[in-house]
């Protein structure tokens, strides 16, 4: 019978579990840099400082690695976002079970509070491979897209739009909140998706504490001027 020393495997165990780590991550970046045909598993394994073979072993190939780096993606944005989201979700859940409507001023605090939180972390540094994944995916969607779409971006943009449909009083599914929320959207995601473009016009270096709070109120008037077009006309 073969003794196995339980510290030992689980050494080896955590050694397994920060090489798959290191190749995630690393594929993140590598993947958004150069794209899929680009990014050689030569490439991907020298970046993540491992050994060639620990890609097939871990992830079956170059294909399994950039979909587990997709989910991977997604989970890390979760991350930052889904104590915020599961408060937003449940809240909705408990009005359907009532039957009854989240009030404007409840979806408004919602709304800024987690646009505050998306914009501050698409201007960190920690979002810039994030960026480059997703925009290649966007542009060309592969399964990647599909695994980030249906974990985290589906359900945002949804959450969003529940929230800006209360803000507005119009039912959330019709055409018109659809793009007044995608629109909404695309006005938060430009701090990540244009970053040159803004620090350039605002003439920033980085983004500092100054620049946060600056951040931060903005995404407040964001939230603020939704349907002030309609209050002014009532």
């Amino acid at each position: 019978m073969i003794k196995v020393n339980n510290r030992t495997s689980q050494l080896r165990g955590d050694r397994g579990d920060a090489t798959r780590e290191k190749l995630l991550n690393t594929a993140i970046d590598v993947f958004g840099r150069y794209g899929f045909d680009g990014a050689t598993t030569r490439k991907l394994a020298d970046a993540a400082g491992v050994n060639l073979q620990a890609i097939p072993y871990y992830f079956g190939g170059k294909e399994g690695l950039y979909v587990a780096a997709a989910e991977h993606l997604a989970s890390i944005i979760g991350g930052h976002v889904g104590d915020l989201r599961a408060v937003i979700v449940a809240r909705l859940a408990e009005l359907d079970a009532e039957g009854a409507e989240m009030m404007p001023a409840e979806a408004r605090q919602f709304l800024t509070r987690m646009v505050q939180r998306m914009i501050i972390l698409f201007v960190s540094k920690e979002s810039e491979s994030w960026a480059r994944f997703i925009i290649r995916e966007q542009m060309e969607p592969t399964e990647a897209f599909k695994r980030i779409y249906g974990t985290i971006m589906g359900p945002m943009i949804e959450m969003a739009r529940r929230l800006i449909g209360a803000i507005l009083q119009d039912d959330p599914a019709s055409e018109h909140i659809r793009l007044r929320t995608l629109s909404f959207v695309g006005s938060v995601l430009v701090f990540r998706m244009a970053h040159a473009a803004v620090h350039a016009q605002l003439e920033w270096e980085a983004a500092g504490p100054n620049e946060i709070e600056t951040l931060r109120r903005h995404a407040a008037e964001l939230v603020t001027v939704l349907g002030a077009e309609k209050d002014r006309r009532s």
